[in-house]
Parts: C-alpha cells; structure tokens; sequence
C-alpha cells in the first residue's frame, strides 16, 4: 500500500523494517487478530517486568537476572517496532494510534532506566538514574512538542530512544560477562553507573540540539516568508 509521505516523516528512521524477516513478522502479525494498540501496550509489560527483574536483582543479585532484564529491553523494541508496521504496512491504523504510539514510550523508557539504577555500586547510582529518566522523558516531549510547531520529527541522538536502551543492553551484558567471568578490574562493577552517566549527558546534549533544530527551522522559515514580499514590484 502506498505509504503517506507526511506520516512516513514521522517516523523513527529505522533500516530494520526493510529486512526481510521483519517484514515477514509484521506481514504474520497483520493476519492476527491483534491491533498496532495492543502491541504497544505490550511494550509496557515488558518494561514492568523489566523492573521487576532488576527490583529482585537488588536483593537477589543472580547474575541471569541481568540477561533477562538486557531481554525485555530488546522485546520492549520488537513492541515498537511491530506496532508501527502493523499500523503503517499491514493497513491496521486506528484514530487513537498515535497515543498510543508515544505514550507508552513515555512510562517505559523511565521504568527501565530506573530499573537500571538497581545495578549501579555508587551512592550516586539512583539519582543518576532517576535524573536520566527525567532528562530521556525531556528529550521526547521536545521532539513532540517541535511536530506541535510545525517542524519535522527530529530524533537524532545522541541519546534518542534506541540509544538508551542499546546502551543499557550492553552494559548489562557487559555486567554478566563481569560476574561469571570474574576476570575483569573491580572497578568495572561501576560500568552501570558510568553508563547512566553518559546517557545523562547525553541526553541534556540531545535535548540541546533538537530545541537548537526547532529554532532554526522556525527561523529560516520566517526568513522565507518574508522574502516574496522584498521580491514584490513597485508601482
């Protein structure tokens, strides 16, 4: 089906939904009975459970925790990468879709980073991590608000959406090899708290260039609607 140019601007740009088997999964999920709504729901579970496997890390640090926790990060993308194409490709878009679209990001991104903050070392773990959940819900809300001014949806980094949550990913793949391994420098069970840190940064910086992009764009666009009327004939 032809896609609308406006929508597909829209969108996240992701090279993953041209892959074969991505199109396979999206074209299988369109024959179900299950709407792009109730996928993005699903990005929320995974995220609760998410926390929930961090939550029992904090007490119980098994190291497999790690693995499923780095899991329902990867399960939370599959969600929000299938909602959209089961919408978009499969013909399956509802009214309420882009609510649905965006305000499940919003409870699942700070869940998984504050679950994040379960396996940090520093006294200064969990504010890092609840700083960086407020800072990745800022970097959103500036892209959505831009759309709300008429500029494209900018979501360049570096610490958009899949930034974060790769960065989380490795880290608690990198916090698994530590453990079982028990090779590495003591030091690197700070890897968490050092990764958060660079998504706080990252984030403020993110947000810094996409209100730097939303002034600019609504700058130039003044200037041009300026310029006919110099360009306008005397009498």
């Amino acid at each position: 089906m032809d896609k609308d140019p406006i929508e597909e601007n829209n969108r996240r740009p992701l090279a993953v939904r041209d892959v074969a088997i991505t199109r396979k999964v999206a074209i299988w999920l369109s024959k179900k009975n299950v709407t792009p709504n109730q996928i993005s729901l699903m990005s929320i579970g995974f995220a609760l459970v998410g926390y929930s496997v961090m939550l029992t890390y904090h007490f119980l640090p098994a190291s497999y925790l790690l693995l499923l926790a780095a899991a329902t990060i990867q399960m939370r993308l599959l969600c929000n990468l299938f909602d959209g194409m089961v919408a978009i490709e499969g013909g399956k878009k509802t009214p309420a879709g882009e609510l649905y679209n965006d305000v499940p990001d919003r409870i699942a991104d700070p869940l998984f980073i504050v679950a994040a903050g379960f396996a940090t070392e520093s006294v200064f773990g969990m504010p890092l991590a609840w700083t960086s959940a407020i800072v990745a819900v800022l970097t959103a809300y500036v892209r959505v608000l831009g759309v709300s001014m008429g500029t494209p949806a900018d979501f360049r980094g570096p610490m958009a959406k899949q930034h974060r949550m790769a960065l989380l990913t490795v880290t608690y793949l990198f916090l698994f090899l530590q453990q079982v391994s028990g090779w590495l420098p003591n030091i690197f069970i700070y890897s968490m708290d050092a990764a958060l840190l660079i998504m706080l940064l990252g984030g403020i910086y993110t947000t810094w260039r996409r209100l730097a992009f939303i002034s600019e764009y609504k700058a130039q666009n003044a200037i041009e609607e300026e310029q006919p009327k110099e360009r306008e004939p005397q009498c």
